[in-house]
């Protein structure tokens, strides 16, 4: 699923990073934190559809940290990852308001699935969505516009389906930057227009996007 944004939180460097590569390879967007203090940070400032969450990190433990965003009414998802498998120790983990469970080792098409599955879970996104003749298959990974098929980048996929998402409303530069891009993006470049130009082309005649001066870009 492009467009979601996931914090991958775990102490063990190699693994963190092998994750996120992945997730980004997926056309995800992943930030890294390698221990509990830094990810609670990272998980209460930014927004994320999915946190991927180690339980037994240091300096703040796995589940303290799974309280503290369930206590917050974050909107993240909660992937919890651990070493153990028993029964007990899934559902301790589910009751302190993880989401799913994940036990190490794992194979990383599981925990792809695992995470598109718990993207899926809002309402407001529906497999299929349909705006005037664009099509976009967000099971498939595939739009088409007038029947013609779209061949689109990651970065452009993803910029796409959070205006989608927005049903019409105005979605700022710097959303678009956090919601489809990580938090090594360069704020300051022109990353965001230069996608959108991309975009535009690609979707053709009569342009889709509506720019807001001074505010951003939607879909009317």
């Amino acid at each position: 699923m492009t467009g979601m944004r996931v914090l991958i939180v775990e102490d063990q460097v190699t693994l963190a990073d092998d994750i996120a590569d992945g997730l980004r390879d997926q056309g995800m967007a992943a930030d890294v934190a390698y221990d509990g203090a830094s990810g609670l940070e990272k998980a209460l400032l930014n927004r994320y559809d999915v946190v991927v969450l180690d339980r037994d990190l240091p300096k703040v433990h796995g589940d303290a940290i799974c309280a503290a965003l369930a206590g917050a009414s974050s909107e993240a998802r909660i992937l919890m990852l651990t070493a153990s498998g028993t029964v007990g120790d899934r559902v301790e983990g589910l009751n302190l308001g993880a989401d799913d469970y994940l036990v190490k080792p794992f194979a990383f098409a599981e925990l792809v699935a695992r995470l598109r599955a718990l993207g899926r879970r809002s309402p407001a996104t529906p497999p299929v969505v349909v705006k005037d003749d664009l099509v976009f298959d967000r099971a498939r990974r595939r739009v088409s516009r007038g029947g013609r098929p779209v061949s689109l980048n990651r970065k452009e996929m993803g910029v796409l389906e959070v205006l989608l998402a927005a049903d019409g409303s105005v979605v700022s530069a710097e959303e678009l930057l956090e919601r489809v891009w990580d938090e090594n993006a360069d704020p300051f470049t022109h990353t965001v227009t230069v996608t959108l130009a991309r975009l535009r082309r690609k979707l053709g005649e009569p342009d889709l996007i509506e720019t807001v001066v001074g505010s951003g870009y939607r879909l009317p």
